[in-house]
C-alpha cells in the first residue's frame, strides 16, 4: 500500500464538473488500495474575486484580515470535493490548514511553513478515509490564519508529503509535464520524462511557471519524489528527482526565459572600494531584488556598473540610481526595460564542454546581440533585446536538438 499526495490547482477544480472529475480520479486511487491525501486550491477566479471585494472596501486592507478572507476560497473547494466523493460512496473528510495544524510564521500573505502535526490526518487515513486539505494556508503560533503566497498550494502538498512520508507527491495542473521549453514559443518542445530537483529549481527561478520554486526547494530538502501531471489528459507526466547516472547524458534539459527584466547602467563611477555597495545598497534598502551584475573598468579610473531588476521595479530603481549618481559624481544613468533573459539549464553541463560556444554561435547566426551573460554550474543565462525572445528560444532549441530524445 502506497501513500500518495495529490494537488489540484484552480483550473483543475474550476467548476462543479471538474470537481466531480477530480473526485473520480481520487476514488480510483483509493479503489486501487492506496491511501490518498488531496490538496486543493481555490476554484479558478475565486481568489481574484475575493481580492476585488476587499479593495472595494479598502485598497490596502489589514494583512491579517486579508488572509482570513483569501483562505475561504480553498475552504469552499475542500467541502465541495468531499461532497462529490461522498456521493460516489467514498469516505472523505475535509480539513483547513488550521485543523491539520500546518504551523507557519506570522508573515501574513507570504508565511513559511515551520511544521505539520498531521495527527488527525494519519488517524483518518488509517480509518480508510480520503483526506482533503485546503492548500495555501496555515496558522501561526497565536492561532491566526496565514496564507503562503503565490503557488502556496504546491508548497502545502509537498510539505504534507514530507510530513506524512508519502511515496510520491503528484501535482496536477493544466499542462501534462515539464517541457524542454514553452510549447507556445517552440511547438517542437518535448516533454521530459524526468528532471533533477537542481534543474527544476533553476527552471523555476529563471521563469518557468510549471512549479513554484518554494515547492521544489521543499521537495529537494526532504527528498519527496515530485511528479507533474495533467488534470485533463492521461499520461505519466514528469518525475522530479535526484540526479542518477543516466541523467548526465543530456547536455541540456531545457530552455527557460523571463520577459520581466529591465537593465540599468550607471556610467563613469569612480573606481574605488565600496562603490558596488554605494550603488546597490540603496536599491536593496528599497526591497528591490537585483539579478545579473556586470562591472567594466575604464582607463580613466572610472567604472560602468550594470545590473538587472524585475521590470515592475524599473521606474523606482531608475529614480534611486539617478539620486545615487549625483552623490557619486557619475557621468550618466541609462536604462532599458525592453530586454529578456534566456537561459540554458542542464546538469550535463558539468561533464560537457562547448555549451557556451554553441549557444553564442546559434544566437550570432540569427543576428541576436547578447547584452549580458551569467553562468553557474548548470546554467548559462543571456540578456537580449525583447524582440528576439522567440527567435532566440527556437534557435537554441534547434542548436541543442532538444526535440530529440537523448541517446
Amino acid at each position: 500500500m502506497a501513500l500518495i499526495v495529490q494537488k489540484y490547482g484552480g483550473t483543475s477544480v474550476g467548476s462543479i464538473e471538474r470537481i466531480q472529475a477530480v473526485a473520480a480520479k481520487v476514488k480510483a486511487v483509493q479503489d486501487s488500495g492506496d491511501q490518498i491525501v488531496v490538496v486543493v486550491s481555490a476554484m479558478s477566479g475565486e481568489t481574484n474575486r475575493l481580492v476585488s471585494l476587499a479593495k472595494e472596501i479598502d485598497y490596502c486592507p489589514a494583512p491579517r484580515e486579508m488572509d482570513v478572507l483569501l483562505s475561504t476560497g480553498e475552504q469552499v473547494t475542500i467541502a465541495l470535493l468531499c461532497m462529490a466523493l461522498h456521493k460516489m460512496g467514498c469516505e472523505a473528510r475535509s480539513f483547513t490548514g488550521g485543523q491539520v495544524q500546518i504551523l507557519t510564521d506570522n508573515a501574513h500573505s507570504k508565511a513559511r511553513i515551520r511544521g505539520i502535526e498531521g495527527i488527525r490526518v494519519n488517524a483518518d487515513l488509517q480509518a480508510g478515509c480520503v483526506v482533503v486539505v485546503a492548500g495555501f494556508q496555515g496558522v501561526d503560533d497565536q492561532g491566526n490564519i496565514t496564507t503562503l503566497g503565490r503557488g502556496g498550494s504546491d508548497t502545502t502538498a509537498v510539505a504534507m508529503a514530507a510530513a506524512l512520508k508519502a511515496d510520491e507527491c503528484q501535482i496536477f495542473t493544466d499542462v501534462n509535464g515539464v517541457y524542454t521549453t514553452d510549447p507556445r514559443i517552440e511547438p517542437k518542445a518535448r516533454k521530459l520524462d524526468r528532471i533533477t530537483f537542481e534543474e527544476m529549481l533553476e527552471m523555476a527561478s529563471l521563469g518557468s511557471k510549471v512549479l513554484q520554486i518554494r515547492a521544489v526547494e521543499f521537495a529537494g530538502k526532504y527528498n519527496v519524489p515530485l511528479r507533474v501531471l495533467s488534470s485533463f489528459e492521461p499520461g505519466e507526466g514528469t518525475l522530479i528527482t535526484f540526479e542518477d547516472e543516466g541523467m548526465e547524458e543530456a547536455k541540456i534539459s531545457g530552455i527557460a526565459f523571463n520577459r520581466d527584466e529591465a537593465k540599468l547602467t550607471i556610467l563613469g563611477v569612480p573606481d574605488q572600494p565600496g562603490v558596488a555597495y554605494s550603488i546597490l545598497g540603496p536599491v536593496s534598502n528599497a526591497n528591490i531584488e537585483v539579478d545579473m551584475i556586470i562591472q567594466n573598468i575604464a582607463e580613466d579610473d572610472t567604472t560602468d556598473f550594470t545590473f538587472t531588476v524585475h521590470r515592475n521595479d524599473y521606474p523606482k530603481t531608475l529614480e534611486i540610481l539617478t539620486e545615487t549618481s549625483g552623490i557619486l559624481g557619475a557621468r550618466e544613468v541609462i536604462g532599458d526595460d525592453s530586454i529578456v533573459k534566456v537561459s540554458l539549464v542542464g546538469v550535463g553541463m558539468r561533464s560537457h564542454s562547448g555549451i557556451a560556444s554553441t549557444m553564442f554561435e546559434a544566437l550570432a547566426k540569427e543576428g541576436i546581440n547578447i547584452r549580458m551573460i551569467s553562468t553557474s554550474e548548470i546554467k548559462i543565462s543571456v540578456v537580449v533585446d525583447e524582440k528576439y525572445l522567440e527567435l532566440g528560444v527556437r534557435a537554441l532549441h534547434e542548436a541543442f536538438a532538444l526535440d530529440e530524445e537523448p541517446q
